[in-house]
């Protein structure tokens, strides 16, 4: 029986005008799309109950708030704004992870008394008949207390579900939006959703910008070169062939298409599949040496002018498994780009080089011959020219100002970041999408060359199903022939001379599996770059930082420090510390939850609290098991580096005069430092940062996935060439973070630029050869 409004609880009427977008190729007229929610009644009853005991409605007063935009955050449940329906319409459609199953059972268990009683516990007596209730129908207190007892429990399955159930929550509701773009917790705890500044660009763009350039903005740099596969057959047909391509269209013998029934094939010199950092470098390349290219992108393509910035339909949008994506044990929180442009259209804009000790140790214990010639040094000048890479910035914001001082005060190293972006670009909302069009990512340089060549069109919304490739089940070697790819229920086929997979090392390794590789290096050695964060609490009345700055405004990264761990021999104690963004979604999601009062309270200091992380060049390694089944290993000395990375970084934000800090360790402990002793600080911060990262008691994250299809000198250890070649299947090339032969230790777009520059290289040389 699907969910029909029969709980313990009642949604506010407003929730219809609070639906979930679904991404697709948006169109101004199209009409939203909402996930539905498979869950029973039975499961829901025990959602909506989880849900407001989480957010429930608090009386402002009893908090000492009278403002009413404040109590009116307070007063808000879960439930009254429409949050339960949402967090099971993701968790239905939206959350694919082999855990999930947990959910479900656990939900349908507390709707039972017999099955609260197993996962509640005593807690589930009330005293008065009947004495064991289901879960919904105990007070509000016993359900704090128990949701307290899973965030801590012996048992990891309960760890588990409070912490994915409380993640998704939070995220919902403080990212909700109404038909006029605001939620109503935004104002209380000082975030201004996508700012003025983006209207007020938008006009000085109407009065000053060239026609060329509106229509960019309007339309986007590449609408050109977008193929749009939901238009008529003729017109699509009649778009590939202007641009030089072979189509052959295909009647149906059977109802449904497939990959040896395609609806249609296309021809071209090479087929990119991945738009990111690393296809979209080989594809522009490709397309301007005068070869015809198709990218076969999985994500949707966003105009400028159809950004949102709002984090909630964004990351549904732009990032993969809509930002709800984590490993098996649920340790490491997964943030990754699937759109076109890939990450690079919604990374935090660092553009570092690669470290010189990373490209001696790549060259020499990983006998790559690449990394330590010459051209991978023109290579790395080359993409930092074309990205506009530079390290001045006009004004510093909020997190960025912090981790300077504090480094500063302390007497550490602090530096610039180079970014591929202005000295006056001061916008927090990058990771959302540049509306402004100022960062340099792949669809706006790369794939520009592709586009502006005339050689090369890009397929949004189109998934790769296999490589196709000629002498399956011989013995000599085989020969890359093209892909399939699906859209909608239909399936394509592009016959290609040579091929090149860049999506990225969380998902290459699973095209290549399914395509029927057999190298064992295949999805193994994935590395994560994991990070642990930790905060600072600064007043607006405060003189510094000012008043007007918010945790969420200018420029995302602009300076960074390091910790090197000098009880280790090789780079990897190393630990690189930086700012992250966090706009209230992803903020309420990480942070702690030890009750619900403390839980909004905390978020009322959303605007002034900044978060400093330390990342690690990690040794331990992970495997791509499928799509959604990530396992990852936090090794023990991996574990003690990021100890002492959290333990500077507390000291940073001490040092730069934070009133109040903490980490996101699950027991929710902070320290006001203005009323502590010297010797108290020193003992929190000792204490803090000493405490396990694993099993759930912390909140590990990570932005940067690589090295699971590692490029080496042998098969026995790699899974490509240095070339870029895969090992079994000539003219197959590999692209993306997924060939770096170890952890980078440092943000990665540059070297996978880099590297896919000199794979395109090779990439050239093979179709010369096919001439």
């Amino acid at each position: 029986m699907e969910y029909q409004n029969k709980t313990c609880f009642h949604k506010d009427s407003t929730e219809a005008t609070l639906d979930v977008e679904c991404g697709g190729l948006r169109q101004e007229d199209e009409t939203k799309k909402v996930y539905a929610n498979s869950m029973t009644a039975r499961e829901m009853e025990s959602l909506v109950a989880i849900c407001d005991t989480l957010i429930p409605s608090l009386d402002a007063s009893e908090v000492g708030h009278l403002d009413d935009g404040v109590a009116g955050y307070y007063s808000a449940s879960a439930s009254h704004t429409g949050t339960p329906d949402r967090v099971a319409s993701l968790m239905s459609e939206r959350l694919h992870h082999p855990k999930k199953w947990i959910l479900r059972v656990g939900l349908w268990f507390l709707s039972t008394w017999i099955g609260s009683l197993v996962l509640c516990g005593r807690r589930s007596f009330t005293g008065e008949y009947p004495y064991w209730r289901r879960f919904c129908r105990l007070p509000e207190k016993q359900r704090e207390e128990i949701l307290l007892n899973w965030a801590s429990s012996y048992f990891i399955i309960l760890r588990m579900f409070f912490r994915s159930i409380k993640l998704i929550t939070a995220f919902v509701f403080f990212t909700q939006v109404d038909e006029k773009g605001n939620n109503l917790a935004w104002k209380a705890i000082g975030y201004n959703g996508p700012s003025s500044d983006h209207s007020d660009r938008e006009e000085e763009l109407n009065e000053k910008t060239t026609k060329k350039n509106k229509h960019d903005e309007i339309f986007g740099p590449l609408y050109n070169g977008i193929v749009d596969l939901k238009k008529p057959r003729d017109t699509v047909t009649k778009k590939l062939t202007s641009h030089g391509f072979t189509v052959s269209t295909h009647k149906r013998t059977k109802n449904r298409s497939s990959i040896s029934d395609p609806v249609m094939t296309i021809q071209c010199d090479a087929v990119v599949v991945g738009s990111g950092s690393g296809g979209g470098v080989v594809a522009g390349m490709l397309a301007k040496a005068g070869y015809k290219v198709l990218v076969v992108e999985k994500g949707n393509y966003y105009a400028r002018s159809n950004l949102s910035l709002h984090e909630g339909q964004a990351l549904d949008d732009m990032y993969l498994s809509g930002g709800l994506l984590a490993t098996t044990d649920m340790n490491v929180v997964i943030l990754a780009g699937s759109t076109v442009g890939g990450g690079s259209t919604i990374n935090w804009s660092a553009s570092i080089k690669t470290p010189e000790h990373v490209m001696k140790e790549w060259s020499e214990k990983s006998k790559l011959e690449l990394f330590g010639s010459q051209l991978y040094q023109e290579a790395m000048d080359v993409v930092c020219e074309r990205m506009g890479v530079q390290c001045e910035f006009v004004e510093e914001g909020f997190n960025n100002e912090i981790l300077r001082k504090g480094c500063e005060e302390l007497g550490l190293p602090v530096k610039n970041i180079p970014r591929n972006s202005p000295s006056d670009h001061y916008c927090g909302f990058c990771c959302l999408g540049c509306k402004k069009g100022q960062k340099q990512g792949t669809s706006e340089t790369w794939l520009v060359d592709l586009v502006e060549s005339g050689n090369g069109l890009i397929l949004p919304g189109c998934e790769a199903m296999e490589v196709l490739y000629d002498g399956k089940g011989g013995k000599k070697r085989k020969t890359s022939t093209g892909i399939a790819f699906a859209f909608g229920e239909d399936v394509y086929a592009v016959d290609a001379k040579t091929t090149v997979v860049a999506c990225g090392a969380l998902r290459t390794p699973h095209l290549l599996k399914r395509s029927g590789l057999k190298n064992g290096n295949i999805g193994r050695n994935l590395c994560l770059h994991p990070v642990v964060m930790a905060w600072g609490w600064f007043p607006e009345e405060e003189e510094w930082p000012e008043k007007k700055k918010k945790s969420y405004e200018g420029g995302i990264m602009t300076a960074m420090s390091s910790v090197v761990n000098a009880e280790t021999k090789s780079t990897y104690g190393e630990t690189v510390i930086q700012t992250p963004s966090l706009h209230p979604g992803l903020f309420s999601g990480v942070i702690p939850w030890t009750s619900s009062k403390e839980f909004k309270t905390r978020m009322l200091k959303f605007s002034r609290t900044a978060h400093v992380f330390t990342l690690l060049r990690d040794k331990g390694t992970g495997t791509i098991n499928s799509k959604s089944s990530i396992e990852y290993n936090l090794n023990n000395e991996d574990e003690e580096s990021l100890k002492k990375g959290l333990e500077r970084v507390l000291n940073i934000l001490t040092a730069a005069g934070a009133e109040e800090i903490g980490t996101h360790n699950s027991e929710g402990k902070s320290l006001n430092v203005r009323a502590a002793s010297a010797e108290e600080i020193e003992r929190f911060v000792r204490e803090e940062s000493s405490k396990g990262l694993k099993d759930l008691s912390g909140q590990m994250c990570s932005a940067h996935q690589m090295g699971s299809c590692r490029m080496g000198v042998r098969p026995e250890e790699s899974a490509v060439r240095p070339t870029g070649e895969t090992w079994e299947v000539e003219g197959l090339f590999v692209a993306d973070t997924s060939v770096f032969p170890t952890a980078l230790g440092v943000n990665p777009m540059v070297t996978v630029q880099s590297i896919a520059y000199c794979i395109g290289l090779n990439v050239v040389d093979a179709l010369k050869r096919k001439k």
